[in-house]
């Protein structure tokens, strides 16, 4: 077993950052968490909504999954319709294991979920902290932070952990490249607020041909639609009042992975490692399962195998989010017609439907062998 004296800092104070903080922490390991950024994610301007099956078993010996499951939205059922048709309608609850396929959560609750939790270590980030280099051999790495009121501090560290999205400083610094693309198309999204509860239970994708307008639960008052047409607004269909618009936005869309997640003892994790579309929602889930496999892995002395346990995963999950962004895109009308077709058919083969939900939980990645039963 690895020594817990040994330094470690964390770059990046997001759900990854976090988590591996929170792992290497209950495992004895008490990491120094900087981050750029002045506080989490505000709780109105959370791009990150699912938590899958997979994330609550990793959470769980940390006891975070227990105030997840208080506060998240259980999304029992996903749907896609056309034109007004019910083209496909999935219950996600049929999944082996303890924990339903998905539930949605914004990710700025998750991460004060988190920080709660990491608070009973007396942790506490080090926040508008950059990470202005990291130099010198990278086996013992020097970084040089700058601080809120313009400090230098130069430290060596054992171990250097990447997680500060995919424009990360720590990637950058040692040299690792993030080859991809994008896509041509952008996204839209907006989350409305409204006079009265509404069904928080199901997710659903209208294929409006060509394009898409997404419906998931935020809280049991607003629903976040995410629509490929920049028209979106005036298609939405709402359930309710409209009491507020409380936010929108748009992005384009990446695919991008590094080749390796690691160089000497500096290692990247969550979007600094892997980015892709939002479809199946793997982003925040992905980074949490690189996290949490990071940190049992320096607690065993095996760090080294990091990158090469984690690249199979970040290769099958973009792959994934690839092939699905490509359907729900579609502009060609032949093409379009025989999805539409299709889908309901295949969606009524038991052994296609439960590989989809054992992906949207996200058992389709190696099982953490730190959990009795895991799936």
């Amino acid at each position: 077993m690895a020594s817990g004296h040994r330094s470690i800092l964390i770059a990046g104070a997001g759900a990854t950052g976090l988590t591996a903080a929170l792992e290497l922490a209950r495992r004895g390991f008490l990491a120094r968490i900087v981050a750029s950024g002045a506080g989490p994610v505000p709780l109105t301007e959370s791009r990150a909504l699912g938590i899958n099956a997979r994330t609550l078993t990793l959470l769980s010996p940390s006891r975070v999954t227990d105030v997840i499951l208080q506060e998240a939205q259980q999304l029992a059922r996903f749907r896609i319709t056309s034109r007004g048709r019910l083209l496909v309608d999935l219950d996600t609850t049929k999944v082996p294991g303890p924990y339903s396929a998905i539930h949605a959560l914004a990710q700025g609750h998750t991460e004060r979920l988190l920080l709660g939790k990491l608070s009973d270590y007396e942790i506490v980030p080090e926040w508008n902290t950059v990470v202005e280099a990291v130099s010198g051999d990278l086996l013992k790495p020097s970084v040089t932070l700058r601080k809120a009121d313009g400090s230098v501090e130069i430290v060596d560290f054992d171990i250097v952990v990447g997680a500060d999205g995919s424009h990360s400083a720590v990637r950058k610094a040692v040299g690792i490249g993030f080859p991809g693309e994008a896509l041509e198309s952008s996204f839209y999204l907006a989350d409305f607020r409204y006079a009265v509860p509404i069904d928080p239970g199901f997710a659903e994708i209208n294929l409006v041909d060509p394009g898409i307008i997404g419906r998931l639960p935020v809280t049991r008052d607003v629903l976040r639609y995410i629509s490929t047409l920049s028209d979106f607004e005036s298609r939405i269909e709402h359930p309710a009042p409209i009491a507020e618009r409380v936010w929108a936005s748009d992005f384009r869309i990446h695919f991008r992975h590094v080749e390796t997640m690691t160089k000497g003892n500096v290692f990247l994790a969550g979007d600094a490692a892997h980015i892709h579309s939002p479809a199946g929602a793997r982003g925040m889930n992905l980074g949490i399962e690189d996290a949490c496999w990071l940190a049992w892995l320096i607690s065993q002395g095996r760090e080294k195998e990091y990158s090469e346990l984690r690249m199979p995963a970040v290769k099958a999950v973009l792959k994934q989010t690839y092939r699905l962004t490509s359907l729900i895109t579609m502009t060609n009308p032949a093409s379009i017609a025989i999805r539409n077709l299709a889908a309901p058919l295949i969606f009524r083969i038991p052994a296609f439907s439960q590989k989809l939900l054992r992906s949207v939980s996200g058992y389709d990645t190696q099982s953490p062998p730190w959990i009795d039963g895991a799936l």
